[in-house]
């Protein structure tokens, strides 16, 4: 579409290198030379690497895999192989399915353990011994959060997997680290009002939240948006992340007084507290003359076929949806459908759309030098990845997009049907202003490693 049509911006070194040479300016072209030369792992051969550190282990592990199939996918992509997926989509777009900058994309893999010491220690290992020179995953903001710090420290871009605390782009923002997913904020904004339309607005609701960056932010943004609509809070208990029985935590809520249990929980734990809900009877009771109701704040497809029949009619939100009907959201369902024989996830969606991101980034740049593939990532503005518009907001690296508001499919068609789209609440319901997050993003030059 014409509306996002971005000149093409080259690096400030790499034009001040082109000047020297044509002007005689040697102390502009050396200065220019050695930056592109000496930044961490500048490619020297014929392939670039790229590290992808996924949660193999632990209680994410199955988004964790679904990130690590959808990385592999993309790589295929921009090697020129397969259909091309979303590549044909975006817009505008300088990929060239010829690798990036000309250069076989290869990768390496690590596992963070959903674990954020062993999440740094294996990104330093594919960047200092493997030569990653930008690295990807996650699917816990604590995870995430860890890996963006030592981005910054070593001056290797991070483009985060999925996390949705509003801390990975605030007060633990950046200039090194990219988010594509949504936040806590922007799933509260979209599911209030769902939820005062269709629970009404004399609500008493009970929060059992992970006890971790994205559960504290995620509680917080949910009870901010319902009391504001007329809720009120009975309330709020941490878990601890894999708790695995939360039979402990489950027993109090009927006594407290609440008419609705919001499970701030994701992954495994968020399967568990659910299935352990319905079977403690909590869907079928009646409390203040009003039906029992849960809420699952984030939601994703494959927690939801880990929930089963516990699911159905169950409110959230999501990032993306297989079954958007939009070209790239369609083009991406098909690729991924054919390499592995079910739909994508949402945690498969973003860190796919990263990869992309970050390639045309450099594309678009013409140099694999961060400061200048960062300056080419913010306010970035695009089309044909799903969600619709797209922005890269230069002020917190947070993308902004239509969010999705999601119920569990009351009848299924079949065993990967199991949300479906409620609504599409668009990106300028859910925009905020960055400062309200605080955080500083850092400069865009570091001392890192230089080789």
């Amino acid at each position: 579409m014409d509306t996002f049509k971005r000149p093409s911006r080259r690096g400030f070194l790499r034009g001040t290198a082109l000047a020297g040479a044509t002007l005689a300016t040697p102390t502009f072209f050396t200065r220019g030379a050695w930056a592109q030369e000496k930044f961490c792992n500048a490619p020297q051969g014929a392939n670039v690497v790229l590290g992808f550190n996924v949660p193999q282990t632990g209680p994410y592990a199955d988004e964790g895999a679904d990130e690590l199939r959808a990385y592999q996918l993309a790589v295929k992509h921009l090697n020129g192989e397969g259909d091309g997926g979303m590549m044909n989509t975006l817009k505008p777009s300088s990929l060239t399915g010829k690798g990036i900058l000309g250069k076989k994309v290869t990768f390496v893999t690590g596992d963070t353990q959903t674990k954020s010491d062993a999440a740094r220690a294996s990104a330093r290992r594919m960047i200092e011994k493997d030569g990653a020179i930008m690295f990807s995953g996650g699917s816990s903001s604590g995870v995430a959060i860890a890996q963006q710090s030592l981005a910054q420290e070593i001056g290797v871009v991070f483009m985060c997997g999925l996390t949705h605390s509003n801390d990975t782009t605030g007060k633990d923002k950046r200039r090194y680290g990219f988010r594509h997913f949504f936040n806590a904020y922007m799933s509260g904004e979209a599911l209030g009002p769902v939820l005062a339309d269709v629970l009404g607005t004399d609500r008493r609701a009970y929060h059992l939240t992970a006890d971790y960056t994205w559960g504290w932010t995620q509680e917080e943004s949910i009870k901010n948006a319902t009391e504001a609509l007329g809720w009120e809070t009975a309330q709020t208990v941490r878990t601890p992340l894999g708790a695995g029985d939360f039979s402990q935590y489950l027993t109090p809520v009927l006594n407290s007084g609440a008419d609705v249990l919001i499970l701030n929980h994701y992954g495994n734990d968020m399967v568990n507290s659910l299935t352990q809900a319905v079977q403690f009877g909590m869907r079928d009771k009646q409390v203040n003359g009003k039906q029992f109701e849960v809420v699952v704040p984030l939601y994703s497809e494959l927690m939801a076929e880990g929930a089963g029949e516990a699911v159905k009619g169950i409110f959230g939100t999501s990032n993306w949806d297989w079954k958007l009907t939009d070209p790239g959201s369609q083009a991406f369902a098909k690729s991924f459908g054919q390499e592995y024989g079910r739909p994508p996830s949402q945690a498969a969606h973003t860190c796919y759309v990263q990869t992309l991101l970050y390639a045309n980034a450099c594309e678009v740049a013409g140099t694999f030098y961060p400061p200048e593939v960062i300056k080419a990532l913010e306010g970035f503005e695009f089309d044909g990845m799903g969600n619709g518009p797209t922005l890269y907001r230069a002020d917190d690296h947070q993308c902004f997009k239509d969010v999705l508001v999601v119920r569990g499919n009351m009848d299924p068609s079949s065993q990967f049907d199991l949300l479906e789209v409620y609504k599409v609440v668009p990106r300028d319901q859910v925009t905020y202003d960055a400062s309200i997050f605080g955080g500083e993003l850092g400069p865009y030059e570091v001392a890192g490693c230089a080789a």
